[in-house]
């Protein structure tokens, strides 16, 4: 805590990064087990009071962030279905200023004291956008043009459909508890993990090799470059794989994510 600083008086107008760090990045921030990509704790969380100084001074709200990321997102997604190097690189560097909005809007919303369930909406429409939007245009990328058709047009919208229904899954959980009046879930990891041992030893073995988190709009974005990098030397053929393997692998962590959700205490 900075010293001489109560995080519940009025808010300075201006207030300094030690200030922001006090008020908006909370030990409950920072240690949450599944609301913080890694990113964020890399790296996203030391830059990003320092946007949010910005924002706040140019009168953003927090809900205003949350549409600029919003914009971020669908603009990483086009880039995506341009079949460039430089549209792969554009996608990484959007979805990085996506997820550096992605720590901003929370930000500006707690210290202007403005959280809401239209700002948790809005975040959630986002990372779909960004998510869903990458696989989707993914398909475009493979094809090497925007068409109507085609195996990899539609290859990637089953990939973008997978992505999709695996994050309903998430958003069901919250959705089954306030229908029968439970308590919202605790972010950690030990709710998460599933409470018979078989399982249990399954999902460390998944944590190995955690191809169940390539479907993450970061994750996406590199394997999108990384494949857009060897495309030079092998005539689109890497697009056209990375997407393969992962309608597999979507199709694979679809079944695996409702198997855990089901075994696990979240729903308890």
């Amino acid at each position: 805590m900075t010293a001489g600083f109560d995080v519940g008086a009025e808010r300075p107008a201006h207030p300094t990064i030690a200030q922001l760090r006090d008020v908006t990045q909370p030990p409950s921030v920072r240690t949450r087990a599944a609301a913080e990509h890694w990113v964020a704790h890399a790296y996203l969380r030391d830059i990003s009071p320092y946007l949010t100084r910005v924002l706040l001074r140019a009168g953003f709200s927090a809900n205003g962030v949350t549409w600029l990321m919003i914009i971020a997102a669908a603009g990483a997604a086009v880039a995506t279905g341009w079949p460039t190097l430089f549209g792969a690189i554009l996608a990484v560097i959007l979805v990085q200023l996506q997820m550096l909005l992605d720590c901003c809007d929370g930000e500006v919303a707690r210290w202007r004291q403005t959280s809401s369930p239209v700002g948790v909406y809005l975040d959630r429409v986002g990372h779909y956008v960004a998510e869903c939007g990458i696989a989707v245009a993914l398909g475009v990328r493979a094809t090497g043009e925007l068409r109507l058709s085609g195996v990899w047009i539609s290859a990637g919208l089953l990939l973008g459909l997978l992505i999709a229904l695996n994050k309903v899954e998430n958003d069901l959980v919250h959705v089954a508890r306030h229908y029968v009046g439970f308590s919202q879930m605790r972010d950690a990891e030990e709710v998460r993990t599933p409470r018979r041992g078989l399982l249990r030893t399954a999902r460390r073995l998944a944590g190995l090799v955690p191809f169940h988190r390539v479907f993450h709009s970061v994750e996406l974005s590199i394997l999108v470059l990384i494949a857009a990098i060897i495309d030079l030397f092998a005539d689109g053929a890497a697009t056209k794989v990375l997407l393969a393997a992962l309608v597999v692998a979507a199709g694979v962590t679809l079944v695996g994510h409702l198997v855990a959700v089901l075994t696990s205490s979240r729903l308890r």
